[in-house]
């Protein structure tokens, strides 16, 4: 590219037909690079194919945009901002007022000021710019992204280094909710494939009658093929969570991209070369699953080339105080909060806590306290922690002379160390104070 060139910038919009001419226009003049559909199904069509920093969407008086088609495009493309423009009263009715919150970078009411929509698109453009700068910083740094310092993490990392310099398949093992999703992005971000698409599959959400067109696309006669998200992943990565929930037969068809990146649509008579890699994560057994016959033994010995196991956070509890304040941070970067921290307390019960639920258990527990938090330090029982176990109780002789000791210390304080106003004080004779105070260790001059 001539380094004089002013870069294109790319954006995707969604707008009732008769608004697209005037919409395409106006941003072709404004240098964008505009792709145009009329509907949230075309679009994630159009998301499987090419990558958007940004996409527009113009929701019209009689649109009925199921919340599938929308949540499609999210899955399909995490980074991409939205802008959004929204009929009088529809943006504060669910779901699009929850959408609006949670994927939206900008959105406007009708009659839209188009140079403000504009320079919302524009700004929007530059937010997914920082993001990807982010990623590229987060992908390079030291620790992948990934927190905590503790030495399992650090053979994690390692491990994670090591595969990603061999283009290879990887399974990914750990317990749910310890981070497998993660680390397969970081294996993804310092790869070769780095440039390319990151498409995340939960195969445990795929409905068992349309997994196969969902992966791997279907033909459809006399009309135009559809592709499924193994191509959506080429050049780049496709990661499959939950991949023993993989039907039998759209394993066998997954066994073949696997091992020699071919594939064949449903319906289609001819394969087609992909260049994707493939990345499978589980909390089940695998090698337990194909003894039993509900894993295929091919698959499995395919997919685990490499091997990266994240470990559960019980194993790595000195990386909780640094997962909390990361936790704290996100949060309340979403919400408005009177917590500005934790008590030591409440670190104490996290480090005592075993996280059956790992460290999506901890995200959870640490923003729904500072949700729900009326103090200024987040508490045990606001994360729905006990607290730290108290110390066993001592025995009646110790807990008497310590109640002693105690007594006469406060005395003396109040009358700044004077002995005969101390012992009137106490009810007792100056003489018998001096005995218990040599008793204790104790001196007249000093506290």
């Amino acid at each position: 590219m001539d380094p004089g060139a002013k870069e294109t910038k790319a954006v995707l919009v969604v707008a009732p037909e008769p608004c697209l001419p005037q919409i395409l226009q106006q941003l072709e003049e404004r240098g964008w690079d505009a792709e145009a559909v009329p509907a949230l199904s075309q679009a994630a069509e159009v998301l499987r194919r090419r990558r958007f920093s940004v996409a527009l969407l113009v929701l019209g008086t009689r649109d009925a945009h199921s919340p599938e088609d929308f949540q499609a495009c999210v899955t399909l493309a995490p980074c991409c901002e939205w802008v959004g423009v929204f009929p009088p009263g529809e943006g504060a009715r669910s779901p699009w007022r929850e959408y609006i919150l949670e994927h939206f970078f900008d959105h406007h009411t009708y009659p839209a000021d188009l140079t403000f929509l504009y320079q919302s698109v524009g700004h929007a453009w530059g937010r997914a710019a920082l993001r990807a700068q982010r990623r590229d910083s987060d992908a390079g740094s030291a620790d992948l992204g990934m927190a905590g310092q503790g030495p399992a993490m650090h053979r994690l990392r390692a491990a994670i280094r090591n595969a990603a310099a061999v283009d290879a398949p990887v399974l990914v093992t750990g317990e749910r909710g310890s981070g497998k999703q993660l680390a397969a992005r970081a294996l993804h971000a310092c790869s070769t494939r780095a440039s390319g698409r990151f498409v995340v599959v939960n195969c445990g959400a795929l409905s068992p009658m349309l997994v196969r067109a969902e992966l791997f696309g279907h033909d459809r006669g006399a009309g135009s093929p559809r592709s499924g998200l193994v191509e959506a992943a080429e050049g780049g990565t496709l990661f499959l969570q939950e991949i023993a929930e993989l039907p039998l037969d759209a394993q066998a068809a997954l066994l073949r991209v696997v091992q020699d990146r071919r594939m064949l649509r449903l319906g289609g008579h001819r394969e087609i070369e992909v260049n994707t890699r493939v990345v499978a994560a589980s909390h089940v057994d695998l090698a337990a699953a194909a003894l039993a016959g509900h894993f295929r033994d091919d698959l499995y010995l395919r997919l685990n080339v490499l091997n990266l196991s994240v470990p559960p956070l019980r194993d790595r509890k000195e990386d909780i105080p640094t997962l909390a304040r990361q936790a704290y941070q996100r949060s309340v970067a979403r919400t408005t909060t009177v917590a500005r921290g934790f008590q030591s307390s409440a670190i104490e019960a996290m480090l005592a806590h075993d996280w059956p639920g790992n460290v999506r258990e901890l995200f959870n527990r640490v923003q729904r306290a500072v949700v729900m938090t009326d103090k200024s330090l987040i508490r045990p029982e606001d994360l729905g922690l006990a607290g730290a176990a108290a110390p066993p109780p001592e025995n009646l002789e110790a807990t008497r002379i310590a109640a002693e000791k105690n007594a006469i210390q406060a005395s003396l304080e109040r009358v700044s160390h004077n002995v005969t106003l101390a012992a009137r004080d106490l009810g007792v004779s100056r003489m018998t104070l001096y005995r218990l105070m040599a008793k204790h260790g104790m001196n007249t001059h000093s506290p």
